[in-house]
């Protein structure tokens, strides 16, 4: 791949209080591995509102009348910096861009900016006067340099614990499109049941933490926002098949629910909550506790997550699976996850909820919800043992048009649990 991206630091200024500022630094990549006259240039550690920017320069003489045409990969909007500004005029043609030159200019200079914070537009088609200037374009080399809202940080010195996410037992051998599990393989997925018309109905996934908490989704246990009583809700571990018919299952009831404080029901924003069971789980051969994911995890594993999810949702057939499924799938970008799907992903994604998904049918579905994301950490000296870690709870995906039942061709939201570390730990670290 031929793709040349310079970093650039200025020198530290000097202030007479004797603080010393570094000046941001400076990426610039050519974009079209063609063409060295085409540059982006992009700076970094700037405000989260506007890392959806970044400038292009076009080193070329450009006679009067000139005419270019630009095209993207998703929504932009471009703006001419001067010189440029002085000799052209951009209007837009279908999804391209033109600029027309009504004086003769040195070189072309615009600066680009997307319409959703985070998702930053990438040139795929540059055509001058009617020459072709990039094909094979590239895209996503600023991606990286998105940082977003950062609010808070914590951490975390102590090793992982190393009695949660193991299976007890080892086979040799939402889930639309994955694969059937065996009994054990998933002792900490829970299935949550409500009472409803004087049965109780099966409603979503859990994950369990310790031998009192459950990790769920709050519009599992909510009603507009407000939780249910926790007397309709049932609890019941070490299950595998929906309807009866299990090795060895631990029924609970559910004492107290700890919905997040920053919950909205209809935005799904802080989609997590707590379910306290009146009397602890046993951990057996097909009931233990996953692990909570922390910050020093991420130091252990590459940029690339994939992580495993189980359920009981919408099968193929439009129906609820009778046994708990998996499916493997990556964690995908903000931008990648909005440029799919403009009008839903940007409305429903903050900074603590993350995308995953593969878009060929396999996907988390309805029924899925409430259930979690879990990523296997090898330990440091044994790469064939290691634990699993919760590192996000499904929350929502889009819908399909003609039916109230999730597009398997979609992106799925995750609540982000690396972003609420600390609320969960203080309830399950305390029993």
């Amino acid at each position: 791949m031929n793709m040349k991206i310079l970093v650039l630091i200025s020198l530290v200024t000097h202030i007479k209080c004797a603080w010393h500022f570094d000046a941001p630094p400076i990426a610039a990549v050519s974009p079209c591995p063609a063409n060295d006259n085409i540059t982006a240039i992009y700076i970094s550690d700037k405000a989260p509102e506007d890392e959806n920017k970044y400038d292009v320069k076009f080193k070329s003489k450009l006679p009067n009348y000139s005419q270019v045409y630009i095209q993207f990969d998703s929504e932009a909007s471009i703006k001419l910096e001067p010189p440029s500004s002085k000799a052209a005029r951009v209007t837009t043609s279908g999804k391209s861009f033109q600029i027309t030159f009504f004086k003769n200019a040195d070189s072309l200079d615009f600066q680009v900016s997307g319409p959703h914070i985070g998702v930053i537009p990438y040139i795929t088609g540059f055509y001058v006067n009617g020459d072709e200037y990039c094909s094979n374009a590239l895209v996503g080399y600023f991606d990286n340099l998105v940082k977003g809202y950062m609010d808070s940080a914590s951490t975390k010195i102590e090793e992982p614990d190393e009695f949660c996410g193991r299976r007890k037992i080892k086979h040799t051998e939402l889930i639309v499109n994955g694969v059937d599990t065996k009994p054990g393989d998933w002792p900490w997925h829970a299935a949550i049941f409500r009472f409803e018309k004087r049965i109780f109905t099966y409603i979503c996934g859990g994950t369990l933490l310790s031998k009192s908490w459950v990790l769920t989704a709050a519009h599992c246990v909510t009603i507009r926002g407000i939780p249910v009583l926790p007397e309709i809700l049932n609890v019941i571990l070490g299950k595998y098949n929906l309807i009866g018919g299990d090795v060895a299952t631990q029924e609970k009831e559910v004492y107290q629910i700890l919905v997040h404080e920053d919950f909205t029901y209809r935005s799904l924003a802080s989609d997590l909550a707590l379910l306290k069971l009146k009397v602890e789980a046993t951990f057996d051969d097909y009931v233990q506790p996953a692990c909570v994911w922390h910050e020093k995890i991420s130091e252990r594993i590459s940029s690339d997550v994939t992580g495993s999810v189980v359920g009981w949702g919408i099968d193929e057939s439009e129906n609820l699976s009778t046994k708990l499924r998996q499916a493997t799938m990556p964690i995908v970008s903000e931008a990648k996850c909005i440029k799919r799907n403009p009008l839903f992903y940007s409305k429903v994604l903050d900074d603590r909820k993350f995308c995953a998904g593969l878009q060929n049918g396999t996907s988390a579905c309805n029924g899925d919800s409430g259930g979690g994301f879990h990523v296997f950490i090898p330990d440091k000296d044994d790469e064939a043992t290691g634990a699993w870690y919760i590192r996000g709870i499904v929350s929502l995906s889009a819908a399909r048009r003609e039916v109230a039942l999730c597009d398997p061709h979609q992106y799925v939201v995750f609540t982000d649990i690396s972003k609420y570390e600390q609320w969960v730990n203080k309830y399950v670290t305390s029993k």
